[in-house]
């Protein structure tokens, strides 16, 4: 096998400046470069020099600029992806802001929180609080998908909006995404699961595929 000439802290600024100014990111990201004591000492001198930005333990950001603000916050969804990366985690983000990605509440909060199934984790971004909380599996239904944010959603609103969601739900939801909410059902407590059926038969009779939005990294 060919080893690369270039220097590692190189080739790991090669791989950011690929994915952008605004991109978080692991050691765990660059472990196909070199070693993790490697790649903890290039990410270590890189943030020295300002070519990076040191967020928080293990957690790197190559920060957007603005000509008058000059390094600006990532976003929080960003961050909570690096983090599950670096630890191989699935994440669902929490009821409120899925009954606010349904237009269910206008809410903003000022905490963006996710479940997970590893390990919790809160990294504090100026004013903004980002928080991953560990959860047990049944409330990690279809995690990361659509499909999960609708069920986070219902969780969040009860029952008394159950039919609130379902019609949002029907109208916005692929129909692979019904598909898989079909598919877990079962794992949703017993008071949704109605809702979650009448929202999953509203699919059409051709093909559909579930998209998914590619690893930046």
């Amino acid at each position: 096998m060919t080893i690369s000439s270039a220097s590692v802290p190189d080739r790991v600024m090669k791989r950011v400046r690929a994915n952008g100014r605004g991109s978080v990111f692991t050691p765990r990201d660059f472990l196909d470069i070199a070693s993790r004591a490697a790649v903890d000492q290039a990410l270590s001198r890189l943030a020295k020099s300002e070519q990076l930005r040191r967020l928080a333990r293990g957690l790197y950001d190559f920060p957007k600029l603005h000509p008058k603000l000059g390094a600006l916050s990532p976003a929080p969804d960003d961050v909570a992806q690096a983090l599950a990366r670096e630890t191989g985690s699935n994440l669902q983000i929490d009821g409120a802001r899925a009954a606010n990605a349904l237009g269910l509440s206008t809410q903003v909060a000022a905490q963006s929180s996710w479940l997970t199934d590893g390990p919790s984790r809160r990294v504090v971004l100026g004013k903004r609080i980002v928080d991953l909380c560990h959860a047990s599996p049944k409330h990690l239904i279809a995690p990361g998908s659509p499909a999960g944010t609708v069920v986070q959603a219902l969780r969040h609103v009860g029952a008394s909006r159950a039919a609130d969601v379902a019609q949002v739900a029907a109208r916005t939801l692929s129909d692979g995404d019904k598909r898989l909410l079909s598919k877990s059902v079962a794992q949703a407590p017993a008071w949704m699961r109605a809702t979650l059926l009448s929202i999953a038969s509203a699919v059409d009779d051709g093909p559909s595929e579930q998209s998914a939005s590619p690893s930046r990294f």
